[in-house]
């Protein structure tokens, strides 16, 4: 009630909140602020307004729930989802019906997450994030480069994983080979790094990447995504939602998706440069070769090097 919420609990809350929509019954939602610190809670309910109380999914248990009852003792007090852990104790008592999904001596019924409606889809995005690289001194911009990224990160529909590019033999939140990273990496629908490697394997494997350079003046991030020709870039100094947003927008874009699926095709599998056409063209608008600006479909190049060619 005052702690954390897990998607579980939220698709719970959908399928009740749905199936009282379809009824006609006008209800609100209590949240937990350490959630939705903006919305509604148990504590700013008011109980006069209310004839009814229902509480989904969780277990229940402890003295919260003797002070719940106490505070809505004028509503009638249902529970729906729930797991009963003491049938005797003053939290399951105090409640005029409940609707279990598991408890002693209670057949045990589908959890309510089960049936939850679900929207569209959300992208897979992996982040890749260095606050090292203290070999760049005073040209080190990470911490307001994280400053920028992480909140903006947090904003985005999307389901994020981390994807540090770093390798451990001990660590289960690490890959253990680099096999098992280019796995990992070639399942998501786009990368969010400030590292070279997050850069170039991303691209290997044909998914799309926002790269930041963390580096003032910029560093191997610059130079790796002028060498790959991928345009999807931001040098620190020039950091801001709005160019963040342009290129997730375009990355995210059947456009991005299909450059980044062109650079795996080109690059080397074994020297991981550019493969040799034999002739020279200009690559196409949204592949590299012009460099889609906000606002616009395509436009120049915003970084002082001009389009590469093919050759």
């Amino acid at each position: 009630m005052d702690g954390e919420v897990t998607a579980g609990d939220a698709l719970a809350q959908r399928a009740v909140s749905a199936s009282l929509d379809r009824l006609g019954i006008v209800h609100e939602t209590a949240w937990s602020p350490a959630f939705v610190p903006a919305g509604l809670s148990l504590e700013e309910a008011l109980p006069s307004r209310y004839e009814q109380l229902l509480f989904v999914c969780g277990p229940v248990h402890g003295a919260p729930f003797t002070r719940l009852h106490e505070r809505f003792a004028s509503c009638r007090r249902v529970a729906v989802g729930v797991s009963v852990v003491d049938p005797d104790s003053r939290a399951v008592r105090g409640f005029h019906r409940i609707l279990a999904r598991d408890g002693p001596n209670a057949a045990a019924l589908p959890d309510l997450a089960a049936d939850a409606p679900a929207s569209a889809a959300a992208p897979v995005v992996g982040v890749a994030l260095t606050y090292g690289q203290g070999e760049y001194g005073d040209r080190r911009a990470h911490d307001r480069v994280a400053e920028v990224l992480l909140p903006w990160l947090a904003r985005q529909d999307c389901a994020r994983i981390d994807a540090d590019t770093r390798l451990a033999h001990d660590d289960w939140r690490h890959c253990r080979t680099p096999d098992q990273y280019l796995s990992l990496i070639g399942r998501l629908d786009l990368v969010v790094t400030d590292r070279l490697h997050g850069l170039v394997l991303a691209l290997r494997a044909g998914v799309p990447v926002l790269a930041v350079d963390p580096v003032l003046g910029g560093a191997k991030v610059t130079a790796q995504s002028g060498v790959l020709r991928w345009p999807a870039m931001v040098g620190s100094e020039d950091l801001s939602t709005e160019l963040l947003d342009h290129w997730w927008s375009w990355c995210l874009s059947p456009a991005g998706g299909a450059a980044a699926r062109r650079r795996s095709t080109r690059l080397s599998p074994v020297s991981g440069r550019p493969v040799e056409s034999g002739g020279s063209s200009r690559l196409a608008a949204g592949d590299g070769g012009t460099r889609p600006e906000p606002g616009a479909e395509a436009g120049p190049w915003s970084s002082p090097t001009p389009p590469m060619e093919e050759t």
